[in-house]
């Protein structure tokens, strides 16, 4: 089930080339579950030309109840979003954010859902940035408004919760859980009703994706991890709390060949309702 792949990521020492030719688009999607408003950490400092991107704002739709804390947003909501941001068809796209790119990965999913083909994520991110010793500005970035066109989200594979069902019950399907391992097991829930994981599925933790200095691991040992998993010799489906750390995992799976489905709902979805099964354990 390997799958060719555009890249996935950028260098920041590559990253700052490009800035002194033609730039790419830059957008920082400063988000965390506990500081959820990153738009004061962005004024303080971006990377030059950067615009900020609210993820509970732009990147999801909280009007839609039943799907999980972070359902998607619309096509069309996504492309007025994407207009303001800057977006014109054809743009190379680079998303970063300081959270061991966890948030930088659901816009990556999203704009290429929408379809385009050159997004990356900034290995490393705003710290490996920093680290480098490479220009910051402050304040605000409001471009023109670009005029991108998106007219819908399904150039990357999803599954409902009843698909995701029958997935996690068949050996013929790997269902991989991208939280921590102690959500997982159900030890700890601090965000959802119940406590656990689908029945069927693996732990298959995003932390694992990356090394100590918060890059993402490389291509061989991400696939050779994976491929544990059962990538490459079925099918495979990631989900996590809310659908964001989920595009995580998917984008390391892409990092090693392979592809993977999402389901947005994730366990926030899937936990809400009672007539859904739930393990514990390891």
């Amino acid at each position: 089930m390997s799958s060719p792949q555009t890249p996935v990521l950028i260098s920041v020492g590559d990253l700052a080339q490009q800035l002194s030719q033609g730039p790419p688009r830059l957008l920082d999607v400063r988000w965390t579950l506990t500081a959820p408003d990153g738009s004061a950490a962005y004024r303080a400092g971006h990377i030059p030309g950067a615009v900020y991107v609210d993820l509970d704002a732009e990147l999801s739709d909280h009007s839609v109840a039943g799907r999980g804390r972070h359902p998607l947003p619309s096509a069309a909501a996504l492309q007025d979003s994407a207009r303001r941001w800057g977006l014109w068809p054809g743009d190379p796209v680079v998303v970063y954010d300081d959270w061991n790119a966890q948030a930088a990965a659901r816009a990556w999913w999203l704009l290429r859902a929408a379809g385009l083909e050159d997004v990356r994520i900034l290995d490393g991110g705003w710290s490996a940035w920093r680290a480098a010793g490479l220009p910051t500005e402050s304040g605000d970035v409001t471009p023109e408004p670009g005029s991108l066109s998106i007219s819908g989200l399904d150039a990357m594979p999803v599954v409902g919760a009843n698909e995701i069902a029958v997935q996690a019950d068949s050996a013929e399907h790997a269902v991989l859980d991208a939280r921590a391992a102690a959500r997982y097991r159900g030890d700890e829930e601090p965000l959802d009703p119940r406590a656990g994981h689908i029945p069927g599925a693996v732990s298959a933790p995003t932390a694992d994706n990356l090394t100590a200095d918060g890059v993402f691991r490389s291509a061989a040992d991400l696939r050779a991890r994976f491929a544990e998993l059962g990538a490459g010799r079925v099918p495979v489906t990631v989900y996590c709390g809310s659908g964001i750390t989920a595009a995580h995992e998917i984008a390391a799976l892409a990092i090693a060949g392979y592809e993977a489905a999402l389901y947005p709902g994730s366990w926030s979805e899937w936990s809400n309702d009672p007539a859904r099964p739930v393990a514990t354990g390891p």
